[in-house]
């Protein structure tokens, strides 16, 4: 089995168990419908989303090294990459971990997933797997990461509460979140964003403390204007 071919086994494991053990109930409305319809189309252009996400002119792009400073993340642990994308984070992360660590790149996007596999395949990247996602689940084995990363992402979960559930099942006990988002501010913040973004700061805060997880610390970027980065911590129980 060529090594591309294996990249895709790994995916349809994960997103058949996802998809089996997510559960999801058709009674429950996503807060947004077709927030990631887009997302979902085949024809994807990832050479137009590579532009988007991977240029100077966006403050993560900007922010990125410092960003990987302030996790403090150990050789030899497991990160899931929540929303990987075209995998702008997945080397850096690849790199903070270690020969002894791993990155699960997860997207609900088959087309990022594959350009990830490509990667791979290529040995453009080493050390990680790439997971397709479902629309309420991270779609991770119970306790396979040490941490968890959202950047841009968490305003993309079309049935928070269940994904949370899924991510608090996946991390170990005492695994950290690190979640990057827009500031959602009436007045202060684009349009764009106040269209876009469901849920501003303090939302995130209540929904992951809700679903097990406690505030650790707000860490200040300089670069970071438009977003905020909050650390959370897995505690014991969930409200799933």
């Amino acid at each position: 089995m060529n090594r591309l071919l294996f990249c895709y086994v790994l995916i349809f494991a994960v997103c058949v168990d996802g998809l089996v053990s997510s559960g999801q109930d058709a009674t429950v409305a996503p807060v947004k419908p077709g927030l990631n319809d887009s997302f979902l189309d085949p024809e994807l252009d990832i050479e137009n989303w590579i532009q988007r996400f991977e240029v100077e002119s966006r403050e993560i792009y900007q922010a990125r090294e410092e960003i990987l400073q302030h996790m403090h993340l150990r050789g030899g642990e497991r990160i899931a990459d929540i929303g990987s994308g075209t995998g702008l984070f997945v080397p850096l992360l690849a790199n903070s971990v270690g020969d002894n660590g791993w990155v699960y790149a997860v997207d609900i996007a088959p087309r990022f997933v594959e350009h990830i596999a490509k990667r791979i395949n290529e040995g453009a990247l080493s050390r990680v797997t790439p997971v397709i996602c479902t629309r309420d689940s991270v779609s991770l084995p119970p306790e396979s990461i040490d941490a968890a990363f959202i950047c841009d992402v968490y305003h993309h979960f079309e049935f928070p509460e269940k994904t949370l559930a899924s991510l608090h099942q996946a991390l170990r006990p005492e695994g950290n979140v690190f979640i990057v988002d827009f500031e959602r501010i009436p007045g202060k913040s684009r349009d764009w964003v106040l269209d876009h973004v469901r849920a501003g700061k303090q939302t995130v805060i209540d929904e992951m403390q809700s679903a097990g997880f406690e505030l650790v610390a707000e860490r200040e970027i300089a670069t970071l204007v438009e977003n905020y980065f909050l650390e959370f911590r897995r505690t014991q129980t969930s409200s799933q």
